[in-house]
């Protein structure tokens, strides 16, 4: 008879706990969080969507997107993000890089297949056509291009669109992002944001 009251007790206290620390941590603690978020920092916490000039969103700018034609080309009037490897190409259910090492002989075929490519739309020489218009990110989804290949697109977006090329160019050089912190990680330019701004512009 003690050790059954015994066993009720202890089940007891544990379903007691349970309930104790679903509600301070699975609920308190996520509210807590939530409203912290939306307060301090709410577009952030709400993806960082970007709209459009309708008002309607149109991506995020932490996630990177293609800008190609309904058969899959690079439209000549917006500014191409590089390579992406998750699933058909930012894929957010499917982040990932190729996986395939420097000297994997499928890597190092797609790699000359792009510059050709890239060097044929841009109408510049492959020597000079950046690495990250060749390579794919390790998520895939990076959203962010090179000022240098940035750049070497200037000539053709503007001519697409009929605009002066050195405004396209000061819109770009307006666009690139420094160093996080002065030091950490790589000066950029965040894709959707410069080709909702060139919108923007020629609108």
């Amino acid at each position: 008879m003690s050790t059954a009251r015994t066993t009720v007790r202890t089940a007891g206290v544990a379903l007691r706990a349970m309930l104790v620390f679903t509600l301070v941590l699975g609920v308190g603690y996520t509210a807590l969080i939530t409203a912290a978020g939306q307060l301090a920092l709410p577009w952030q916490a709400n993806g960082s969507a970007l709209a459009a000039a309708d008002g309607g969103p149109v991506g995020s700018s932490l996630i990177g997107q293609s800008f190609l034609d309904a058969e899959g080309a690079p439209l000549a009037e917006y500014f191409q993000s590089r390579p992406s490897a998750a699933g058909d190409g930012y894929d957010g259910g499917a982040s990932s890089g190729s996986n395939l090492g420097p000297e994997n002989s499928d890597l190092i075929a797609a790699i000359e297949d792009r510059r050709a490519a890239v060097a044929a739309f841009e109408d510049v020489e492959p020597g000079d056509v950046p690495a990250d218009a060749l390579t794919a990110s390790g998520s895939g989804l990076d959203p962010h291009i090179s000022p240098a290949y940035a750049l070497l697109q200037v000539d053709r977006v503007a001519a697409a669109r009929g605009l002066d090329e050195a405004v396209v160019r000061g819109l770009v050089e307006s666009r690139i992002q420094a160093r996080d912190l002065g030091f950490l990680g790589e000066p950029r330019v965040n894709v959707l944001e410069l080709n909702l701004a060139l919108d923007a512009l020629e609108g």
